[in-house]
Order: structure tokens, then sequence, then C-alpha cells
């Protein structure tokens, strides 16, 4: 169906006998819905908030048409941005995590398996196959999955203290603690390295990493699109890169000697418990006694 098509049943139906350019918002989602252009609910109302409204709520179809018809033809590349927007729905997951719902304490780990758009979903798949997968081949599965556990349960301990109305979900806690740690671990043993496209992966890395925290925090501050709640934060991949610098750098130069031998260990083990103890504190009184206005959990 082209916009003449939908012009003309828009005036057969007389949805708009006056011509006035507007419809009601009801009445255009209803015609939309039961002809050719099946479009997803939250995305047509995306398109809807991208559109002028008159005083008495109605939607400029003819701007709204234009719109879909861009939007069939260029599909793919308007959708690449407009699943970056925080939606209801996908908020819904018991997998989110949401600080209304932190009492589920599942949700500080589990978010890792949810992801915002296929930007989010991309860099984190790369940055592990191009990071993750030859750490694990060297240091073993249960240090790296050690290292990536702990980047991940900080990643949302640090957003529940310091983004304290904004939700979290990606795994790029893990992700950027797996980075970080084997970037360090790179530049301390530069001379001794012999691997031929070290500085190769090592810019790769530095932009895909950049170029992630740079789009979390546009997207944090600056939406594209008008949200119905903040988006979710950015804090969990600076922890998640702490952590790699701290924790990860002890891991990835000691493979050949057991942790527990070492003091240094266990004051990375003591600082980890006392702010996971913290975090927990924090989580269950500072936010009645900071009055912290939490929106409402989907």
């Amino acid at each position: 169906m082209d916009k003449t098509s939908l012009y003309q049943l828009i005036q057969e139906q007389q949805l708009d006998p006056e011509r006035t350019g507007f419809v009601a918002v009801e009445n255009f989602t209803s015609l939309v819905e039961h002809h050719e252009l099946q479009l997803d609910p939250s995305k047509l109302d995306m398109l809807f908030a991208l559109v002028q409204s008159n005083e008495h709520g109605q939607v400029c179809y003819q701007e709204l048409i234009e719109l879909i018809v861009v939007f069939l033809c260029y599909g793919v590349m308007l959708n690449k941005w407009v699943l970056q927007t925080y939606q209801p729905e996908f908020m819904k997951s018991p997998l989110v995590y949401h600080p209304g719902h932190r009492a589920q304490v599942w949700r500080f780990l589990s978010y890792m398996f949810m992801h915002v758009g296929l930007e989010q979903l991309g860099f984190n798949a790369l940055l592990q196959l191009m990071i993750g997968v030859p750490l694990e081949m060297v240091h073993g599965i249960l240090r790296i999955s050690l290292l990536y556990m702990t980047g991940v349960v900080a990643g949302s301990l640090t957003v529940s203290i310091t983004d304290m109305r904004a939700p979290v979900v990606g795994g790029s806690g893990g992700v950027y603690a797996l980075c970080s740690a084997h970037l360090a671990n790179v530049v301390m043993n530069w001379a001794g390295m012999r691997c031929p496209y070290k500085l190769l992966r090592m810019i790769l890395a530095l932009v895909c990493m950049s170029s992630e925290v740079g789009r979390a925090v546009w997207l944090r501050f600056s939406p594209p699109l008008p949200s119905s709640g903040p988006q979710p934060s950015f804090m969990a991949h600076l922890s998640g890169a702490i952590v790699g610098i701290s924790m990860g750098l002890l891991i990835l130069r000691s493979y050949e000697e057991s942790l527990h031998k070492q003091c240094s260990w266990w004051v990375l083990v003591f600082s980890f418990i006392t702010f996971l103890l913290f975090a927990i504190f924090w989580n269950i009184f500072a936010y009645e006694l900071l009055g912290v206005q939490i929106p409402p959990p989907p």
C-alpha cells in the first residue's frame, strides 16, 4: 500500500471529512492494524511521537504516512535507532534490573541476558569473541568466568548506587571487565609479547569500547525519541572496567600461580566483599532515606 492509497482510504472512510490533515490517533491506529501495514504497536507509538499533533490530540496523518513509508523502505536503518528507546513491554521481562524490582535479587545478575537493540548486542558479542575467547583458551574457563561474573554483579550494584532511577540491561559490565583486564595486561607486558597483531587488536577493542560507552551515555541523557522512563544506565560499563583493571589484571598475570597464595588476591576479595555489603545496605535503606522518586516498574 502506497501513500496515495492510504490517503484515499482515509477519505473513503470519512476519517477526515473536512480535509484538515488531522485524524484521531485511535482511528489511524485501527486503520493501520486492519490493513496491509502491519506495524508493531510499540513502533507505531514511536512514529506517533515523531509527528506534530493539534490541540485536540489528533495526529497529522499526512506527515505520519510519510514516516511510515520511510520506515517500510528503510526499516533496518530506522529500526536500528528506534530499538534503543525505553520500552515498557521490553522492561517487563523478569530478567531486566529495575530499581523498582531490586528486591528480586536475581535481577542483579540476570540482566546480562537482555540487550537494548542490535548495537549493544553486536558490540558485546564482537568484544567477547575478540577478547573473551582467547583469554579463556589461555587462562581457563573458571578464572575468566569469575572475572566476567564479578564485572556483571559490580555493574548492577554500581548503577543501584550511582544512578538510582535507571534500569540496567546487557552484559557490558562483564565484557568491559574482560577487555580492560586484557588491555592493561598487554600494556604492562608490551615488550615481552610476541603477538604480531597486538596493536591492531588493541585499536579495535578500544574503538568498540569507546563507541559502546559513547552510545550508552548519549542514550541515557539524550534519547532520540520521547521515552516513558529513564534510559538504561551506562555506569555498568565503567564499573566493569574498574573490576578488570584491578581484579582481572591480577588474574591474568598470575595464571601459573594459585590465587589463594597471593596476599594481593585476598586484599581484592576483601575489597569486593566490603563493596558488596555496602551496596546491599544501600539498596535496603538509602532509597527511602534519600526520598528517591523511582519510576513505577512496568
